[in-house]
């Protein structure tokens, strides 16, 4: 099946579809010089993303976070031959994994970079990539529009959410960076960063 980007620039294009019983956002990021690709949370129907791994180059795969949602499709991937990285601190939620992402470091996926931001409270390990020289911020179930993510699961902490999205985040992205959450539509960082204060005081 041939897919069609849903973003495209000189140096890079994003892949982007919708699987599993929750509508968990897939991103493939894929480097237009090289063809070389990484697919961001294998989270379902893992015989739509091995096709799209296929089709598109894709090397690797990093996970945004260890919940169920955005992993059930890890077993298949890793099978299939793609390394799966998954923060430290999320990774005894995996059945496996193959290498730990850490804050600050960069993957290489040909010319470009993807850098790796640690925004705990969601997880503890929850992780967000932002691929420089592009507008383009993957923040899994860090942000979407109109707050943050869930943190009543087991390990989420709503105070250290909410200090990784304005420190993280706000305090450092422009107001048009594409925020590209793990679900749902996307938005920009300055649509968000204005209800900041209104997210605290409602406490979720």
């Amino acid at each position: 099946m041939a897919s069609t980007p849903s973003y495209v620039d000189a140096a890079v294009e994003v892949h982007q579809l919708s699987v599993g019983p929750v509508d968990n956002n897939v991103y493939i990021v894929r480097c237009r010089a090289t063809g070389e690709a990484v697919m961001i949370d294998a989270a379902n129907e893992h015989e739509r993303l091995l096709e799209l791994c296929s089709e598109l180059g894709v090397r690797r795969v990093i996970e945004t976070h260890g919940h169920w949602d955005h992993i059930a499709a890890v077993p298949q991937v890793r099978d299939a031959g793609y390394q799966v990285a998954v923060a430290a601190e999320d990774a005894s939620m995996l059945e496996g994994y193959d290498e730990t992402l850490t804050d600050g470091e960069r993957i290489a996926v040909g010319r470009l970079q993807i850098e790796v931001i640690h925004t705990p409270g969601h997880t503890p390990g929850s992780m967000c990539f932002y691929v420089p020289g592009t507008p383009l911020l993957f923040t899994g179930d860090t942000l979407f529009p109109g707050g943050p993510g869930a943190t009543h699961f087991p390990g989420g902490d709503f105070a250290a959410i909410i200090e990784s999205i304005d420190r993280r985040i706000f305090a450092r992205f422009d107001p048009e960076t594409h925020v590209l959450p793990g679900h749902g539509r996307a938005t920009t960082v300055g649509a968000e960063s204005p209800e900041l204060e209104a997210w605290v005081a409602r406490g979720w």
